[in-house]
């Protein structure tokens, strides 16, 4: 019974104490909120002023320390530049290219320990939640690389008078809304991103970690992901968009998946533009080893390899053929590498399964033709636009594999010369074994002739080439080469056969095979070529080749002129035929009717 009584005892005693532990958490709560919130606002916008060297300042409305929970909410945050500074700084050439303005409805820290703060100096804090954060970036290019003081200091150096550290687990910010704003071309870029989510891993600011390169930000990780992003080109000609970005700092990766760029309309580009239409799919990009912060700051490109995976790319000639009015060596490759006004350095770039085709449309035969170039896949090696680098190695190498028309397997390499001011490259390369008759749905509208039938062999070639002038070796095997040339049927919108023409060409012209019997040596052409400045490099390219097959086939010039004036003079000969042919129906209609008047006695 004693026992009870004690037990009994005990039990008042301890809910009494409990009760007086709760009471003396909730004033002791209430006095640390009131307490610590004017301590916190200090706290925040001293680091922020210290750690920026006065160009950014921080505020908030209100605070809520919850002891009981561990946890800070902190409202209406704003975290704005100072124009006065940035524009000092201007002055001085030490303002960043990047100017961040932030403001935030509410946030949220969790499992924070505010005694260490108080007795320790170090800001620990466990995660960090970020509610619809509105981001205003700017961009200007104010200088191309670090600007050193002789007094840099390190975050934490500006900030150990205060804190010993900076933790903070995880930092999270979800649906993002962003506004980008890029002065550093002739006029403004904005663009503006949704459904953007960004995520920090790992926020150390202490002595250990303030010169620790395998940290961005002093973070361990950032991840960003932006899904189904969409924008318009400035000219209003394309749109293109992906369906999701992903880009993590520790990784140095960067995936884009669902990537496309469409066209509007054929009618309506080619009635606004007199440039090629492009459209353009890829399932994957991978850029590896990127240098985001680079990047963030200068634009500079710098990647470790490139991966383009399955997808895409259509080419459509622009049909209205206007002459163009500058030289258009613009579109050689090692040109327009410089002309992307980019400084980049991707050691090496892989494609993997990649259908192009190119389209023209041909007005003497109301046509569209369409040569393809299906699973294309290749690597390219040293496509850079950095001096330093092209000291080392001035030369951009290209290996492709694909199936021409999905049947004939071609290998070709190239190789550009980055820093000749002629733009010298080579283009070496082999078509295999195919049926000449898979041709004819680009050759029938493009060319207006048709293979009855053939075979290749195989196709090489060998070209070293110029802004100006091209040479090399061609040879094309191939055996029962016959064709038709054709003309348009205006009534029925068809090409038919040109009967005579074709029997002339086939007869007199083509040669049907190469070599012209087992044992003989093949025929082979040595080419020279002349561009014209309004070629485009695909153009000057085909031309050569083109240059070296019509002889390989019998198109010399000697034979097609010979034959030429053979087809006119049989032309003229049958314009004759007909003419006396209606001179002599016209003298017997006159004698048939001198006979009936005779017989009518009309005459004597």
């Amino acid at each position: 019974m004693a026992l009870n009584l004690l037990r009994r005892r005990w039990h008042k005693i301890t809910a009494i104490i409990i009760t007086v532990l709760v009471a003396i958490v909730l004033i002791l709560s209430l006095f640390v909120n009131s307490y610590w919130s004017p301590i916190l606002s200090s706290k925040v916008k001293d680091v922020v002023l210290k750690s920026s060297d006065g160009l950014y300042k921080a505020d908030f409305s209100s605070a809520e320390l919850h002891v009981l929970r561990g946890t800070i909410e902190i409202y209406n945050i704003t975290f704005k530049p100072d124009t006065a500074v940035y524009n000092l700084r201007k002055k001085q050439n030490l303002a960043p290219n990047n100017l961040v303005e932030l403001t935030v409805k509410r946030l949220t820290l969790n499992h924070i320990h505010p005694f260490k703060l108080y007795f320790q100096h170090k800001l620990e804090i466990g995660e960090v939640l970020l509610e619809e954060p509105v981001v205003n970036i700017s961009y200007q290019l104010n200088h191309k690389k670090d600007t050193l003081l002789k007094n840099k200091q390190t975050a934490w150096q500006k900030i150990s008078k205060t804190l010993r550290s900076i933790h903070i687990g995880s930092i999270l910010l979800g649906d993002i809304k962003l506004k980008y704003e890029d002065y550093s071309g002739n006029k403004l870029s904005v663009s503006e991103f949704k459904e953007m989510n960004l995520s920090a891993t790992d926020l150390l600011i202490d002595s250990t970690t303030q010169k620790d390169t395998s940290r961005l930000l002093y973070c361990r990780d950032i991840i960003a992901e932006l899904n189904n992003y969409s924008s318009q080109s400035p000219n209003g000609l394309y749109t293109y968009k992906f369906n999701h970005l992903k880009l993590s700092t520790r990784e140095s990766r960067l995936n884009i998946e669902g990537l496309s760029l469409t066209p509007i309309n054929t009618d309506a580009f080619f009635a606004r533009s007199e440039k090629n239409k492009y459209t353009m799919r890829l399932d994957s990009l991978r850029l590896n080893h990127f240098d985001f912060l680079n990047y963030h700051k200068y634009r500079h490109i710098t990647a470790s390899s490139l991966y383009l995976s399955r997808g895409s790319i259509e080419v459509y000639g622009n049909p209205r053929h206007a002459k163009p009015t500058s030289d258009r060596v613009v579109t050689f490759p090692n040109v327009g590498l410089y002309n992307i006004n980019a400084d980049m350095e991707v050691d090496t770039a892989l494609l993997q399964h990649i259908d192009v085709f190119y389209s023209e449309f041909n007005e003497k035969s109301n046509k569209t033709g369409t040569i393809s170039f299906n699973n294309t896949g290749g690597r390219f090696l040293n496509i850079t636009t950095r001096p330093v680098k092209l000291q080392k190695n001035n030369i951009c190498t290209v290996d492709l594999n694909s199936m021409f028309m999905n049947q004939g397997k071609l290998n070709i390499g190239f190789a550009f010369n980055l820093t000749d001011e002629r733009h010298s490259f080579t283009y070496k390369g082999h078509l295999g074994a195919m049926n000449l008759k898979i041709l004819n749905p680009a050759l029938r509208p493009l060319s207006m002739i048709k293979i009855n039938n053939g075979t290749l062999k195989q196709f090489d070639f060998d070209i070293s080439a110029d802004r100006s002038t091209s040479r090399g070796k061609i040879t094309l095997l191939y055996n029962k080469l016959t064709v038709s040339l054709l003309k348009e049927d205006t009534v029925l919108n068809n090409l038919h056969a040109r009967t005579f023409e074709s029997l002339y060409a086939n007869v007199f012209i083509i040669k049907h095979d190469n070599p012209d019997a087992p044992g003989v040596e093949p025929r082979s052409s040595y080419v020279t070529e002349r561009r014209d400045s309004e070629s485009p490099f695909f153009k000057f390219a085909w031309q050569t080749l083109l240059s070296g097959i019509k002889p390989a086939v019998g198109l010399n010039k000697k034979k097609i002129d010979e034959t030429a004036a053979l087809i006119q003079q049989q032309k003229t000969y049958l314009a004759d035929r007909k003419v006396k042919k209606q001179q002599r129906i016209l003298r017997r209609e006159v004698r048939r009717k001198k006979r009936a008047d005779k017989k009518l006695g009309l005459v004597n």
